[in-house]
């Protein structure tokens, strides 16, 4: 179904009154949270990288409003820091520019802290945010999770044991033989959420600032002015918040215990966010658990405390803390059996424990079907017969892992390199399986 274009405003409009309900937008300096000498000092820095800046610009890059800009400016002239530049012929009106006593106050500026963005959010407007906006506040149905699992090939009472713990606001460990689609089921749930969040640039714990906003693990969505035209400077939600899908952050066997803490980088004495902090309001997937450099054990007592206080506490350094809420849906993905990797009385705090198993041989040739669609291969029914027949049960690796996206996507690549039209052939077939395969008897490929 096509939505009708002015139906498509009403959703923006009311999305964008929604957001503008949980962040309104600052009026005063007051009403950001921040000091005078603290944004003082983050305007010197945005002179002193930008050089001469209008009105206009000085207020995109802070994400504050042109009244309070004004206000910082005025103070900032008053103290020699600032001068008027003279008008530009962009139409933006007056420019400003640093003095010398100002430059100087900029470099002494940059020796505290080299970010250099827009204002940041104090943390308790942050921690009130998250929790007004919390992922486990959202209720899933069966019919919801039918819907986001439409077209995939999954168990309905798989699904009908991962929807419950959607609700539970516990975390969930789903386990299983490898290429059993853990990780690309865990994945798809992120389908159930549809809606959005907001997500600081960053925020201030005192005079110190965490970048949080990363464009590699937020997805930004910027709301439209059904207008049509540019939305005001003046108008819309908090700035100084990035309207994004709820996060989706996904770690693997790299994934160390020093990324689960705030990341202070000495050189550019600038802070950024842990993995957790990212995900907040949304999804963190700790995915191949076991495989990581840092002992399962360390991994999972991070969490004991988040997991029942549903609040992680961070250090800044120095003997600096501070506090902010945990709200993702925590969920760790393993090959593993779980009492390889945790005792019961630990599994017993994470509530959910769900087990995948090996495909059927109905579920394997859906698959097979739909991988084929996907990739433009012509389907043939003898391929498939070859594969489950002659290659998964001669050779005896029915009980091994070998997801068939993985398999058919070799054997395209072989294609794709002969230049050959996508009809796969047994020879093919058996090429990609000895490339997939690891030999146990030292020999090059699998057995054959």
């Amino acid at each position: 179904m096509v939505s009708h274009p002015m139906n498509a405003s009403r959703v923006e409009v009311d999305i964008e009154a929604q957001l503008m309900r949980l962040a309104p937008r600052p009026q005063s300096l007051e009403e950001t949270g921040l000091t005078q000498t603290f944004v003082a000092d983050l305007l010197a820095k945005l002179l002193l990288e930008g050089g001469t800046l209008s009105l206009r610009e000085i207020v995109e890059r802070l994400a504050l409003s042109g009244k309070i800009v004004e206000s910082i400016l005025h103070f900032m002239r008053q103290e020699a820091r600032v001068e008027v530049a003279g008008g530009g012929d962009s139409g933006n009106g007056l420019h400003y520019r640093l003095t010398d006593r100002g430059r100087a106050s900029a470099l002494d500026a940059l020796l505290r802290s080299s970010y250099v963005g827009c204002a940041p959010v104090p943390l308790n407007v942050y921690a009130e945010t998250v929790r007004a906006q919390s992922v486990h506040e959202r209720s899933i149905d069966r019919s919801t999770m039918l819907a986001a699992f439409e077209n995939v090939v999954i168990r309905k009472e798989l699904l009908d044991r991962l929807g419950p713990s959607m609700n539970s606001g516990r975390p969930i460990f789903i386990y299983g033989p490898a290429g059993t689609g853990k990780t690309y089921i865990a994945q798809k749930l992120a389908r159930l959420f549809d809606d959005r969040v907001l997500i600081p640039h960053a925020i201030s714990i005192n005079e110190t600032v965490v970048n949080v906003f990363d464009p590699v693990t937020h997805r930004a969505i910027s709301p439209q002015d059904p207008s049509g035209s540019e939305l005001s400077l003046e108008t819309g939600h908090d700035p100084r918040f990035v309207c994004c899908a709820r996060p989706v952050v996904i770690a693997g066997g790299e994934l160390t215990i020093d990324m689960l803490e705030v990341q202070h980088d000495p050189m550019t004495k600038e802070y950024r966010a842990p993995l957790q902090m990212k995900a907040n309001n949304g999804l963190f997937l700790i995915d191949d658990m076991g495989r990581q450099k840092s002992p399962p054990e360390a991994i999972f007592n991070r969490w004991i405390v988040p997991m029942e206080e549903k609040k992680d506490y961070l250090s800044l350094g120095g003997g600096r803390h501070f506090s902010v809420p945990f709200d993702v849906v925590l969920l760790f993905s393993t090959n593993m059996h779980p009492l390889d990797l945790a005792d019961e009385a630990f599994l017993r705090r994470i509530g959910y424990k769900i087990g995948f198993d090996y495909l059927t041989r109905d579920q394997y040739q859906r698959i097979w079907k739909d991988t084929c669609r996907e990739k433009g291969v012509i389907f043939e029914q003898d391929t498939l017969d070859f594969v489950m027949d002659e290659l998964h049960e001669k050779e005896s690796v029915r009980m091994l892992p070998c997801h068939p996206r993985d398999l058919l996507g070799i054997a395209v690549d072989l294609s794709e390199y002969l230049d050959t039209p996508r009809r796969l052939t047994k020879q093919q077939l058996r090429w990609a399986w000895n490339n997939y395969f690891v030999s146990y008897d030292g020999a090059v490929g699998a057995r054959t």
